[in-house]
């Protein structure tokens, strides 16, 4: 008889969170797994194809398996011919080409980006001097092919 009154007299019970307050936390996590999984890896595609796109005759390239090679030959839009030794020649895949080892260097005669012949000289002279005319050699140098004492 004494309990009826006090239901009456409590307020009403809490409801629970709303709609938004519910799918918050869905919508942070999916922003989080966009911008640290999704995106960089869509990136890193892109990046891809524009370097199999710019794939020509004389690059270094490397295979999905490891395989380095020249391109010799660029037969279609999916498939290149690649001598991975003198005389032998495969066919791959373009999409196969996981990276370019390197470019081939430009002609020596010619400057590039606007350079003299001069500034290519001077800077092959300079290259051609040792750094350090003092006749000390380091324990590294002799390591790893400098000169050596005798």
């Amino acid at each position: 008889m004494f309990v009826s009154p006090a239901f009456a007299q409590a307020g009403p019970a809490a409801s629970g969170p709303g709609m938004i307050e519910a799918f918050l936390p869905i919508v942070l996590i999916f922003a989080v797994f966009y911008f640290l999984l999704i995106r960089p890896q869509q990136k890193k595609m892109r990046e891809h194809k524009q370097m199999l796109s710019a794939v020509r005759r004389g690059d270094r390239v490397v295979t999905g398996v490891g395989i380095i090679g020249t391109v010799n030959k660029v037969v279609d839009d999916n498939e290149l011919l690649v001598e991975v030794a003198e005389g032998v020649r495969v066919r791959v895949q373009r999409s196969m080409i996981s990276g370019i080892v390197t470019k081939p260097e430009p002609v020596a005669g010619k400057p590039t980006g606007g350079e003299t012949t001069d500034k290519l000289a001077d800077a092959n002279s300079a290259a051609a001097k040792p750094a350090d005319s003092s006749g000390i050699v380091s324990p590294f140098k002799r390591l790893f092919g400098g000169k050596r004492d005798q």
